[in-house]
């Protein structure tokens, strides 16, 4: 598969565990601290300079913010594939890595950077300590999904690898078997026709 589209698929996917953990976590902040998650206050910003803020209702905010958050894991999950290629070692340690790099990207580079938030060194440190462990999640997933989906084309996979055709231990049950010769053996074609 094209790395682009496997990071981007990882990273949408892997915005689901982020998004639950932070939510957990968020609900085990201090009090004070509870007021909506960095994605639901970032979409509030740029839909009250869009000038449609007080025309949504509660749930198009809760929607947007979500819909924002999940293309955002996928737009930054996209370049995920090319720095684990250039930085290598194993996909969920890289992916945790990445992730904490798109977390200070976003939270001390570009979001304060256009006034939509303080930076993250102005935040509470349970706050912070909440989109940290959030990053922590959707970098290791976004990393092993990043390195699987990317292999799914190629004979590395765990998908499309040759699988052999073994025993099942203990019994005369033979393992399955993807390899061409395995099937044309047992009179099974492999090709069309």
């Amino acid at each position: 598969m094209n790395p682009y589209l496997a990071g981007a698929l990882a990273g949408l996917v892997a915005t689901a565990p982020m998004t639950w953990a932070m939510n957990r976590m968020h609900r085990r902040l201090p009090e004070r601290e509870r007021y909506p998650v960095p994605p639901r206050l970032i979409t509030e910003r740029f839909a009250s300079a869009a000038g449609v803020a007080d025309t949504m209702t509660e749930r198009q905010h809760e929607a947007l913010a979500l819909a924002s958050h999940y293309a955002y894991g996928a737009a930054v999950g996209a370049g995920c594939a090319p720095v684990m290629r250039a930085i290598g070692g194993p996909p969920v340690a890289t992916g945790i890595g990445y992730g904490l790099g798109v977390w200070a990207a976003s939270y001390l580079g570009w979001i304060p950077a256009v006034g939509i938030l303080r930076p993250a060194t102005e935040h509470p440190a349970e706050r912070v300590g909440m989109m940290l462990a959030a990053h922590v999640v959707w970098g290791g997933v976004t990393g092993y999904l990043t390195a699987r989906l990317s292999e799914w084309d190629t004979d590395r996979s765990p998908a499309r690898g040759a699988w052999t055709a073994e025993r099942v231990e203990g019994t005369d049950l033979p393992r399955e078997s993807a390899a061409p010769q395995d099937h044309q053996r047992h009179g099974v074609a492999t090709t069309p026709g």
